[in-house]
């Protein structure tokens, strides 16, 4: 798959910046700060690059790589590892020393469960969140941990069952604060994340990716992201933006402010979020009034909305929506994970609302090909087999 073939050359694309924003130290073993994803200069040499990149994978260190179009680049780093001992800085400030590379390890957290998935780092699991068959993604890509004992949940974590499990290093969500010092105590390595956004998921995963000695497969996840981003932006310079109204998982009438990461999803896939200027930092409550007022050409619903779009069509109180009118109302898939959230594939909820929103732009198929191939590389399956 000709997007695979970068996607797995571009190991490092603003991997340096993630890395100083978790604090890896010591910083001599970071890889060098790659370009940002950027357009290449539209010259003769660009398309004799273009075919020198290609494949990718035969690029060696320091080779400019291309995407299939030629648009976006990144240079390929040495490859790296991390040298134990170890100090970092988690995402609650906290310095951490790692004397040996973990081989087993806890996650409270289904974020940071995905990415250590999606890092290669399943085997060392030997226990994660509760809940853990609600996710079909586990089940798709790592069925084991489905039988890995469940550590509990943010609200009711069980730290004793977690110390039992006697890990070398637990990966907690920072509300979980309080369940660290009795940990450390214990002689039990603890790092809390806070991937809220997609700034702090990158962060996270550089984290957990020097952590784990797994510093090569976050650069490339982080690559991905980068590219992705770049693609978009580029694709969508200059086009019209329609207006969007997101719809919550538990009620139509709650939205994403524009302080929300599905906020940002929706500004990268080309449309304007009618409710931008609400300042919440969690879902809001408005009516139906209000929808309609700011009358959106397209209603999203969130991948777990408990209704459906059937639902929306025939509401009353929409009558006279413009989305509703065109019919253009769609719901986030939510087949392998919720895209809109920030997950390690949170950038393919953009991806996919990108082709909803811009049908006249998206290329036949590209866009499912972009899904497959993060799937394919980071989670050995094939998003098409759902």
């Amino acid at each position: 798959m000709r997007l695979k073939k970068c996607t797995a050359a571009l190991l490092a694309l603003g991997m340096a910046l993630s890395l100083a924003a978790c604090g890896a130290q010591p910083a001599e073993s970071a890889p060098a700060a790659a370009p940002a994803a950027t357009e290449a200069p539209a010259t003769p040499e660009t398309t004799e690059t273009e075919k020198a990149a290609e494949p990718a994978e035969e690029a060696g260190e320091g080779a400019v790589v291309l995407d299939p179009d030629g648009q976006f680049y990144a240079e390929v780093p040495a490859a790296a590892e991390t040298v134990y001992p170890v100090t970092l800085t988690d995402q609650a400030g906290r310095e951490v020393t790692l004397e040996a590379e973990p081989q087993t390890l806890v996650s409270g957290y289904y974020i940071s469960t995905s990415l250590l998935v999606a890092l290669g780092q399943q085997d060392k699991l030997v226990g994660i969140e509760a809940k853990a068959d609600t996710r079909p993604i586990y089940a798709r890509s790592a069925p084991e941990l489905l039988e890995l004992p469940s550590v509990g949940t943010a609200k009711e974590f069980d730290l004793e069952g977690c110390a039992a499990l006697d890990p070398d290093l637990v990966v907690l969500p920072l509300k979980l604060e309080s369940a660290v010092e009795p940990l450390e105590a214990l002689g039990i390595d603890v790092l809390l994340v806070d991937p809220e956004d997609q700034e702090r998921l990158n962060a996270a995963a550089a984290l957990l990716g020097t952590a784990t000695n797994a510093q090569d497969r976050a650069n490339e996840l982080l690559a991905f992201t980068e590219m992705q981003q770049g693609r978009l932006t580029g694709l969508l310079a200059g086009a019209e933006r329609p207006t969007v109204y997101l719809a919550g998982n538990s009620d139509f009438l709650s939205t994403a402010g524009g302080g929300m990461y599905q906020s940002g999803m929706i500004e990268l896939a080309g449309g304007e979020n009618v409710a931008a200027d609400i300042t919440e930092d969690y879902w809001a409550t408005v009516s139906y009034e209000q929808i309609l007022a700011w009358d959106p050409e397209y209603i999203v619903l969130a991948s777990d909305a408990g209704y459906t779009v059937g639902d929306v069509l025939a509401d009353p109180n929409l009558a006279g929506c413009t989305a509703v009118e065109n019919g253009h109302v769609l719901q986030i898939p939510g087949d392998a994970e919720a895209w809109d959230s920030p997950v390690p594939g949170g950038i393919l909820g953009s991806v996919w609302l990108s082709g909803a929103l811009h049908p006249e732009l998206a290329i036949d198929g590209e866009n499912m090909e972009i899904i497959n191939d993060f799937y394919e590389t980071f989670y050995g399956f094939t998003y098409q087999e759902f």
